[in-house]
C-alpha cells in the first residue's frame, strides 16, 4: 500500500532556558548540578559587580567586574539584559547567548526575577522556570545559612520575594527545589526541556 504523506518527527530548535527564583533558593546549585550531568547545553556565565562568595571561581561561576567596568559595558551595549539588584549590577553578555544559539545548542541562563522578566519581553518563546522552596521556613533558613547578608539585606530579600511570587504569570513552570533533593529537581528540569523539544509547534527564539 502506497502512503501519500510524510511521517513527521520532532523538530530540533535551540531553546533559551531561564532558571530563576527568589534569592537563596539555590539557582547556582541547580545550574551547577545540570553542568555536572554533562548535558549538551551552553551555560551562560552572568556578570556582576558584587564580591565573589567563598568557593566562587571568576570566569566559571560569574564574571566579576568593577562598577566602572560594568557601566562602560552597558554604555557599549554589550549586555542582553542587565539590572541593578540588591546594590549591585547583574547582566548577561549579549554575544555569548547569540553565538550559543547559532551553534544549535540549548542555552541555560541563571537570572533573578528582573532578568527573567526582561528576557520574556525580548524573547516570548524563551522557557522560564521558577524555583521555589517547600515552605517559607525552609527558604528563610537557607537564606540565613549563606551568612552573606545583613539583617536589613535579608529583610529586603524577603520583601522582594513576596513581590516575585505575586508575579509568577511570566513563567512557564514552577519547580520545588527541596532541601536534600537536588537530583529530583534536576530530573524535573531535564524532563521539562525534553518535553519542550517534542512540541508540535516548536518555540522559535529570536534575540
Amino acid at each position: 500500500m502506497e502512503i501519500h504523506f510524510k511521517i513527521k518527527q520532532p523538530q530540533h530548535t535551540s531553546l533559551l532556558i531561564v532558571i530563576s527564583g527568589p534569592s537563596g533558593i539555590g539557582k547556582d546549585t541547580v545550574v551547577q548540578g545540570l553542568q555536572k550531568r554533562n548535558l549538551p547545553f551552553h551555560f551562560v556565565i552572568t556578570a556582576t559587580t558584587r564580591q565573589p562568595r567563598e568557593n566562587e571561581v571568576p570566569g566559571e561561576d560569574y564574571f566579576f567586574y568593577t562598577k566602572e567596568t560594568f557601566e562602560a559595558m552597558i554604555a557599549a551595549g554589550e549586555f542582553l539584559e542587565h539590572a541593578w539588584v540588591y546594590s549591585d549590577y547583574k547582566g548577561v553578555p549579549k554575544v555569548q547567548v547569540r553565538e550559543a544559539l547559532d551553534s544549535g545548542k540549548d542555552v541555560v541562563m541563571r537570572l533573578d526575577f528582573q532578568g527573567a522578566k526582561t528576557v520574556r519581553e525580548l524573547s516570548p518563546d524563551a522557557v522560564l522556570i521558577f524555583l521555589t522552596a517547600s515552605n517559607n521556613e525552609e527558604w528563610i533558613q537557607r537564606l540565613k545559612g549563606r551568612r552573606s547578608e545583613s539583617e536589613e539585606e535579608l529583610a529586603l530579600r524577603i520583601q522582594t520575594a513576596k513581590q516575585e511570587y505575586d508575579s509568577l504569570d511570566i513563567f512557564d513552570y514552577i519547580v520545588v527545589n527541596e532541601d536534600g533533593k537536588l537530583e529530583r529537581t534536576l530530573d524535573i528540569i531535564e524532563d521539562i526541556i525534553t518535553a519542550e523539544h517534542h512540541r508540535v509547534h516548536p518555540r522559535r527564539v529570536q534575540l
